[in-house]
């Protein structure tokens, strides 16, 4: 019985590949994982870029550590491009051009990609600095990019050389076009406020439109091509007639800037963004220069504005984190992508283990809470008016503390979700949390220099410990409760008595900020990440009782923003900041580097273990939280199965749809070929199905960029 129900399953699969996209692709939290973490929570920053595939089935929204993929007909997402932080496709789809994130900052070079397989076709060098946009030909033949060292660029896709220099601007280029005929081309200069036209078959200029009064950030050529949109810091947008180089302003009321021109495919109407501040999005007829709509509903400024091909839909991304996808007939929104995440900068276990908290964004006052176990995005706690900079779990789980920028100190009770009370009288942001051992007394630290000591069953102020010279980056509790430690701005640690309120002692010697401090398990050391902007990454380990460094950890080539000891205290794990981005892990005893994990795009804000030290989470300026897999307890190697197809610990259907999804596929590494003859086939399906529901704690590494 089971023999035929197991095939009538492989039928199943077999019938419905169109559809299995759908049914595994929402787990996305294992999708091109950097070796070592199990999991990855959110899916990062909108940088500022998304547009449609030509058959307008398919998004594209670019992130702080990739390409993300989405179906515009249910918002399921569908693919992960890894790294590639910028897009511009061809007009046929097939191939995506991006620009390089490069360790010097410049971004100079252009990146060509295989849109199906995921690999680097070529590499455009040339440019000098940083590249601001890049923007295919409409026969997909040639690229043209436009950048800070003053120039457009063109290349040939074919051999990837460069066929012109166009030079003429005096300042940056922020924004490139192609007319519609692929004759001319647009760009649009910064400082210079100029918009110019250049002869794409000579690369000569053709006109250099000057009436625009500020820089001007965006262009774009209307259908036809008989019209030309800019948008200026001068508030304005100006419609440019192309035979007679005439233009006509409309005073679009946006704030500070107008960034985003775009036609819809009819050329009826022009959508309009201001700048990052402004969360609306404004619709002009093109005909008679009249506002048709504002469209409001995001919480943040808008980023990016783009029509479908065939103009049903307005896809519009935002700095709140969401691109919503309106119906141009009702301009009402049919999706909202809501996945992406602000900056991580502090996460916390609670005490079971069983939930991660991550908060930050430097205006986002959210905190989000997700199961560790099923890696689902549990609720969404918001009250803060300002980025969340620090969150401490009470110690018996019950009781939720978020630190914010707003200047106030927030509890919530955590099986309803809802906030308890506001604690305020800080001055400054605050930058720090943590509970007493015994959760009856709450910590804070803010950048008015003082430490506030709470009581938290009556939410009053007990004491205000003042001493420091500058800020407080970060507030740690003895594992008795007897001392509180304070890192500052001001390159010291104090100690405190938490019964007197009086300082003890102070540990200088550091050399620069002190952004993070924790105590080892049994309180005899302390642990000091070094914060400074200038200086290498240092940690320093602490004897609490001689008040003597015992031990200097140095390997992070920039500052260290956090450190955290395992729950046995033999192993120390600390993050850096940019462009370093890595974690690593620390022999407590001998002060020898144990490990380094790198796979975070952005500096690393944030470590915590779990309660049994088999996971460590990191939270990053990337905006996601990355778990990693400690391994269990033992020295036991761990099971590795390669029937688990999708790593995610147990041999089940989503095995057998991944196997089948790439049914018929052909050539090594593929991860649906289970028993490695080359081709994914009938006999993988009856391999992976023979091992349902076999559990494994590790499996086999997959070759591939996504799911």
């Amino acid at each position: 019985m089971k023999t035929v129900q197991f095939f009538m399953l492989i039928l199943f699969f077999l019938g419905t590949l169109a559809f299995l996209p759908n049914i595994y692709a929402q787990d996305y939290t294992k999708w091109s994982l950097p070796e070592g973490a199990k999991a990855r929570l959110g899916k990062g920053w909108i940088s500022g870029e998304i547009a449609y595939f030509p058959d307008g089935k398919r998004l594209a929204v670019t992130g702080s550590i990739g390409t993300w993929i989405y179906d515009t007909d249910t918002g399921t997402t569908l693919d992960l491009l890894i790294g590639i932080l910028s897009v511009a496709l061809s007009p046929d789809g097939t191939m995506l051009a991006s620009i390089e994130t490069s360790s010097d900052g410049k971004d100079s070079t252009v990146q060509l990609w295989d849109v199906a397989t995921g690999q680097l076709k070529a590499t455009f060098t040339g440019h000098t600095d940083h590249i601001y946009s890049v923007v295919f030909s409409p026969d997909g033949t040639m690229l043209a990019s436009g950048g800070s060292d003053e120039t457009v660029r063109l290349w040939d896709v074919a051999t990837g050389l460069s066929i012109a220099i166009l030079a003429g601007h005096k300042n940056a280029i922020g924004s490139v076009v192609f007319s519609p005929d692929g004759t001319t081309l647009a760009s649009a200069g910064w400082d210079d406020k100029t918009v110019r036209l250049w002869d794409v078959a000579t690369g000569l200029p053709i006109a250099t439109l000057t009436e625009h009064t500020n820089d001007v950030r965006s262009v774009a050529f209307n259908p036809d091509g008989t019209l030309l949109a800019s948008g200026s810091w001068d508030l304005t947008v100006r419609l440019w007639d192309m035979q007679a180089r005439q233009s006509i302003a409309i005073p679009t009321g946006h704030q500070g800037s107008v960034s985003n021109v775009v036609f819809s495919p009819d050329g009826t109407t022009l959508a309009t963004t201001g700048s990052v501040w402004e969360s609306t999005v404004r619709l002009w007829d093109v005909a008679t220069k009249q506002l048709k709509a504002t469209l409001a509903g995001h919480a943040d400024g808008i980023s990016t504005v783009v029509f479908s091909p065939d103009g049903t839909t307005l896809a519009s991304g935002s700095w709140d984190q969401t691109v919503w996808l309106r119906d141009t007939a009702t301009w009402k929104p049919r999706i909202i992508l809501r996945e992406h995440t602000h900056r991580v900068s502090s996460v916390v276990f609670s005490p079971d283990g069983a939930t991660l908290v991550a908060g930050g964004g430097w205006l986002d006052g959210r905190v989000r809470l997700w199961d560790v176990a099923t890696r689902s995005h549990k609720t969404t706690l918001g009250g803060h008016s300002d980025g969340v900079n620090s969150i401490a779990f009470s110690p018996d789980g019950t009781t939720l503390a978020t630190g914010g920028r707003d200047e106030t100190v927030r509890l919530w009770d955590v099986a309803t979700d809802q906030p308890i009370v506001t604690l305020t009288g800080h001055t400054d942001a605050v930058n720090s949390v943590a509970f007493s051992p015994d959760g009856t007394m709450l910590a804070s630290g803010d950048e008015d220099d003082t430490v506030h000591l709470w009581d938290v069953a009556t939410g009053e102020l007990q004491t205000t410990l003042t001493g420091h010279g500058d800020a407080i980056l970060s507030v740690a509790f003895s594992p008795d409760g007897a001392i509180l430690a304070s890192g500052s701005k001001d390159n010291t640690v104090h100690l405190w008595d938490v019964t007197t309120g009086q300082h003890t002692a102070t540990l200088m010697g550091h050399g620069g900020r002190v952004g993070s401090v924790a105590f080892s398990p049994d309180g005899r050391i302390l642990a000091c990440g070094i914060w400074d902007w200038l200086r290498t990454g240092t940690v320093y380990l602490w004897d609490i009782a001689t008040r003597q460094i015992i031990a200097t950890l140095v390997g992070h080539t920039r500052w260290v923003s956090s450190v955290a000891f395992s729950p046995d205290g033999t192993t120390l794990a600390s993050g850096a900041g940019r462009p370093d981005n890595t974690v690593r892990l620390w022999d407590v005893t001998t002060g020898q580097r144990k490990a380094t994990f790198t796979g975070h795009t952005d500096s690393v804000l944030s470590v915590k273990f779990n309660p049994d030290g088999t996971i460590l989470a990191s939270g990053s300026e990337d905006g996601t939280v990355l778990l990693w897999n400690l391994g269990p307890p033992t020295d036991i190697p761990p099971k590795v199965s390669a029937h688990d197809v999708n790593q995610d610990g147990i041999v089940n259907l989503l095995d057998l749809a991944t196997v089948a999804e790439r049914f018929g596929q052909a050539g090594e590494g593929l991860s649906g070929d289970v028993n490695g003859d080359g081709v994914v086939n009938i006999f993988d399906l009856v391999a992976v199905g023979a091992h349902l529901d076999e559990a494994t704690t590790s499996a086999a590494p997959l070759v591939r960029r996504n799911h």
